[in-house]
């Protein structure tokens, strides 16, 4: 029987929990701030992870952030290896991750075609729903 979660999921998962953890307490950057590590794609060799984080804040705090953690890659991943017991740290890839803004980007973008459409169509109920009359 398959394992319906693999290897390289239980480590991403496990890296992302201790990352965590490691930039809330052991970082001293002061440009990494307040941030959430959205998910952590590891590779299936296990050498290289790509780290997706989440901050809030504009495009400066994200380019600050996001040079703070790719300076701050060799401490994290070093403090990786002290915690975690596997053979080989993967190699950090900080990105930021930018689907809640294209997520509420597309939602803004559906609502103003709804609101087009109403505007052009009038405000007559759609031919799915019954008449509330």
């Amino acid at each position: 029987m398959p394992r319906d979660y693999s290897r390289p999921q239980r480590v991403g998962d496990q890296i992302q929990r201790e990352l965590s953890e490691l930039i809330r307490q052991e970082l001293k950057d002061p440009r990494v701030g307040m941030l959430t590590l959205s998910g952590v794609e590891v590779s299936r060799d296990l050498a290289h992870a790509k780290v997706f984080f989440t901050v809030l804040g504009d495009a400066q705090a994200i380019a600050g952030t996001t040079e703070g953690l790719r300076r701050a890659a060799g401490f994290l991943r070093r403090e990786l290896g002290r915690r975690m017991r596997i053979r080989t740290v993967p190699e950090l890839h900080f990105h930021y991750d930018d689907t809640q803004v294209r997520g509420a980007r597309i939602s803004a973008l559906i609502d103003e075609a709804v609101a087009e459409d109403r505007a052009r169509h009038g405000d007559d109920p759609p031919a799915d729903e019954p008449d509330p009359a």
